[in-house]
């Protein structure tokens, strides 16, 4: 039986890595990476806290040992339901049974300024983008002369307050606070960035408690984070973001976390997608109208689970649990034994917000504080793919946490031109970079 699995996130390597146990199986996964990569960390590689191969692990080197393992590099082009084929960009494979788990993309939804200007927080080369953009504006804010310009170059809006936009800007002020003033003399004595998080809901952290909520809106604004809260943004124009009360602040980084969307899975019945173009499966990950392809982890929309009618939260447990139970499925069926609904064990949610601060919530209780951040960084060391990786990842961060100050703060570019040329060339150089 040949499986097909797109898409080597949470879900789709944890299906791959039961499902190569056995043999009578040829397990093909398709990726547009040559790697797995953690999301959780990503916004510390953005901002230069860990190293960017902490957080990733190739696939080939994985999945080594596994003789009935093949990885095909690409990205989905179309999947055809009839002949059983996968169009790839680099080709097509044949399936048995296929599996779609790409995943989300960024959802701007609909704001083509905010698409084009603003910077992302979703992959790896995301992460590194951003990381670069910050590190420049840094150097170009301490050579400035005009302040108007200065300050421009040192603000930052953050629009999403989730996880990751409550992670990135406890981060960032964490820098504020520790490194500016020692690293760069060029800035006055008062002289820091200025952060400001955005979002739409009237609270910090929607889907979590409400005491988590609130710790993590006062340790930001402890830290010297601007919260904006009950105000979208409308629109990104001429460096000056706009919100949809009328308000603008001007800025040369918008970071967007602010949603995602399911990324598109061509060939699928029109019926099988659903809201956020998510595909609609069954209580056994199998889409719609079909008896072949299933769907897993954020891309799919599983109703029938009743303690969750209106679909699973997209997050990692969700992901890592539908892989696991899918494979013990595929093999149900091939054995013609019966199938196991997929039902979600909620194990709770948690963020950290700076050093020794963190929020967990749990299904019957919330903590918060140096406890919180202690089970914050334990937890994120178990699913890191590799020993070497969890050894580096702890040994980083205690450096880091000692010391504080990271030490990984590398403009790396592929081609970058100084600012030594005409005002005209380099606002040429500047929106070619972004």
């Amino acid at each position: 039986m040949n499986i097909v699995i797109v898409g080597g996130g949470f879900a789709g390597m944890n299906l791959a890595k039961q499902l190569s146990k056995d043999n009578s199986l040829n397990i093909t996964l398709i990726d547009k990476n040559n790697y797995h990569f953690f999301p959780p960390l990503i916004y510390q590689v953005a901002t230069a806290f860990i190293e960017t191969s902490i957080i990733t692990y190739p696939f080939r080197k994985m999945f080594r040992k596994a003789r009935n393992f093949r990885f095909h590099y690409g990205a989905l082009e179309r999947i055809d339901t009839e002949n059983k084929v996968v169009f790839t960009t680099s080709g097509k494979v044949s399936y048995d049974y296929a599996v779609l788990a790409m995943g989300t993309e960024t959802n701007y939804f609909g704001m083509d300024n905010v698409e084009k200007h603003a910077v992302p927080m979703k992959t790896i080369d995301d992460a590194i983008h951003l990381r670069n953009h910050i590190l420049r504006n840094g150097e170009w804010a301490a050579q400035e002369a005009n302040e108007v310009e200065r300050v421009k170059f040192s603000t930052i809006v953050i629009a999403g307050g989730g996880p990751t936009g409550v992670e990135l800007a406890g981060m960032l002020a964490y820098m504020n606070k520790k490194i500016l003033a020692k690293e760069y003399p060029e800035f006055s004595p008062n002289g820091k960035m200025r952060i400001v998080l955005v979002d739409m809901l009237p609270t910090l952290l929607g889907p979590m408690s409400k005491k988590s909520q609130q710790e993590a809106l006062e340790v930001l604004q402890g830290m010297g984070v601007e919260v904006k809260l009950n105000t979208g943004v409308k629109d990104y124009v001429d460096g000056h973001v706009i919100f949809a009360d009328g308000t603008s602040i001007a800025t040369d980084t918008l970071i967007w976390s602010s949603g995602v969307i399911a990324k598109e899975a061509p060939g699928l019945p029109q019926d099988s997608i659903g809201k956020g173009r998510r595909i609609l499966v069954d209580a056994y990950n199998r889409v719609q109208g079909l008896d072949d392809v299933f769907a897993i982890g954020d891309i799919c929309l599983q109703t029938a689970d009743k303690d969750f009618p209106n679909g699973h939260p997209q997050l990692a447990q969700v992901a890592i649990q539908q892989g696991i139970l899918l494979a013990e499925n595929i093999v149900n069926m091939i054995e013609k034994r019966p199938l196991k609904p997929f039902k979600y064990n909620d194990k709770g949610s948690m963020a950290i917000i700076t050093k020794n601060k963190a929020v967990v919530d749990l299904p019957k209780f919330t903590f918060t504080g140096w406890f919180a951040w202690l089970t914050w960084l334990f937890i994120h060391i178990i699913p890191i793919a590799g020993f070497r990786n969890k050894i580096k990842l702890v040994t980083g961060w205690f450096w880091s946490f000692l010391t504080n100050n990271p030490s990984l703060r590398l403009i790396i570019r592929p081609i970058e031109k100084l600012r030594d040329c005409s005002e005209d060339e380099e606002a040429e150089v500047h929106d070619s970079q972004r």
